[in-house]
């Protein structure tokens, strides 16, 4: 069974595998306790496909937490 969309294709917008399956984790997790999609009409039958294809979309994205500790150093 191919993940879609693949593992590959996702890294060009977050490059650390360790990254990706975290995030897409956390966002399974928060659809599963019945968030609703962030995309019109997902593929996937599955929570974690929803989340890999919302990252696709650029619908899921994270913010690093050096950048975190910048915007609270400049307020």
């Amino acid at each position: 069974m191919m993940l879609e969309p693949s593992i590959d294709s996702l890294q060009k917008q977050i490059k650390s595998k360790y990254t990706l399956v975290t995030l897409s984790a956390r966002r399974a997790r928060e659809l599963k306790q019945g968030a609703a999609p962030m995309i019109d009409h997902p593929t996937s039958h599955q929570q974690v496909g929803v989340a890999l294809e919302e990252i696709r979309d650029g619908k899921l994205n994270y913010i690093e937490a050096d950048e975190i500790q910048e915007r609270t150093e400049t307020t």
